[in-house]
């Protein structure tokens, strides 16, 4: 089958977007991603909304602001898709389906958050509800406390991996210096994020704040095209593989340390691109929390398990290395707008594979992978994304 292509992309900064409400994000990264396909919005059959709210905005049906941008978008078909932190993924894999299917030829996606006008107890307490709410001992653990418990199992299984995740965060702070979208562009070092301290205090034992995302706002869009429609468009990127694979929401039911479901989407992926990590140029995952990144290290296939930090120690996946992870910063210092991640990963990874990526290019990325996940280890989609044309 020939592939769907993402042929334009729109992204707003993330941060703190005071003075901007959930309209404004969707129509700012809208409307750049329209005026980069240098096409008339009436060209567009659909939309598609990633945004996960969880009581954090009062826009309940916030599909049609998409609407906003152009009046010619009027009497599009719109849809909004929540999958928790997957939900621009969601939103992505969505319009692939609407193009394969014949319903349309060229979709806009966007993906969209707004945090920040909430407490930290209130987005806390927003995102703990892509937990398992029907029994009170899980429904009652933070998001923090969720992957404080991987962390923990991850020391009593193998071994202390705090060392490694604080080079996790000292990496991808790094890489979002060169970022102008990222919303923390701050360099810290090994023994500030490796150490317990009034400015970097333990949030859910054993993460410190170094190991946290942020909360943010911010939005991002893409277009995809089907074969045909791509033609006319002067870059493109395709899609060789796209996998979702989702887990049982109960973390009694698996062994959330294993990480099945991101294991068994990143091996479908491979498979259904005809690739291994070897071939990859540059991989942006989910670091929701740093020991995330380090359980995705070993999902892909970069080291054994229990060895995810010997991707970090020989330099395989630092920003001059073999194959980097997170050059945008990732969740960890780019932001974490819920809704917009999924998106902003494929829209950076697009700008990569089309050497527009400024800063942060990989010289000469042909092939990357997107890992966008949901929940703890419940939803996972995987990208594998190859520059067509560029």
């Amino acid at each position: 089958m020939n592939p769907v292509s993402i042929v334009a992309s729109g992204h707003t900064r993330f941060g703190r977007l005071d003075g901007k409400n959930l309209e404004d994000l969707i129509v700012e990264a809208a409307s750049e991603a329209i005026a980069d396909a240098a096409i008339d919005p009436a060209e567009i059959d659909a939309v598609y909304l990633g945004h996960f709210n969880s009581g954090m905005v009062a826009d309940g049906f916030a599909s049609s602001l998409i609407h906003q941008v152009s009046p010619a978008l009027r009497f599009k078909p719109a849809t909004r898709c929540e999958n928790a932190c997957a939900s621009g993924s969601a939103a992505i894999f969505s319009a692939i389906n609407a193009i394969r299917s014949g319903s349309a030829d060229l979709v806009l996606v966007v993906g969209a958050e707004k945090m920040t006008s909430n407490t930290t107890e209130q987005v806390t307490r927003a995102l703990a509800g892509a937990g398992y709410q029907n029994n009170p001992a899980e429904a009652g653990l933070s998001f923090p406390q969720l992957f404080g418990i991987a962390a923990r199992e991850y020391t009593e299984r193998y071994h202390d991996p705090l060392p490694a995740m604080a080079r996790i965060a000292v990496k991808n702070h790094r890489n979002a210096l060169d970022n102008p979208l990222a919303q923390m562009r701050r360099e810290v070092d090994f023994e500030f994020c490796n150490t317990v301290s009034d400015k970097n205090p333990l949030i859910a034992p054993p993460l410190r704040l170094t190991d946290c995302s942020l909360i943010s706002d911010g939005a991002a869009a893409v277009i995809l095209a089907s074969p045909e429609r791509a033609k006319s468009f002067a870059r493109q990127v395709s899609f060789r593989a796209h996998t979702h694979v989702s887990d049982f929401l109960p973390l009694d039911k698996r062994d959330f340390l294993a990480f099945e479901g991101p294991e068994l989407a990143i091996r479908r992926a491979y498979e259904e691109a005809g690739i291994s990590h070897q071939d990859l140029d540059f991989a942006e995952v989910h670091d929701c929390f740093t020991i995330a990144e380090l359980l995705v290290y070993e999902a892909m296939g970069l080291a054994p398990k229990g060895q995810g930090e010997r991707a970090l120690l020989d330099g395989t996946v630092m920003r001059d290395g073999r194959l980097p992870v997170n050059l945008s910063g990732g969740l960890k210092a780019k932001g974490h707008p819920v809704g917009a991640t999924g998106v902003s990963m494929h829209a950076l990874a697009f700008r990569q594979l089309t050497g527009t990526a400024g800063g942060i290019q990989r010289e000469g990325a042909e092939l990357g992978m997107v890992f966008n996940m949901g929940g703890a280890a419940v939803a996972n989609h995987v990208s594998i994304l190859e520059a067509t044309r560029a």
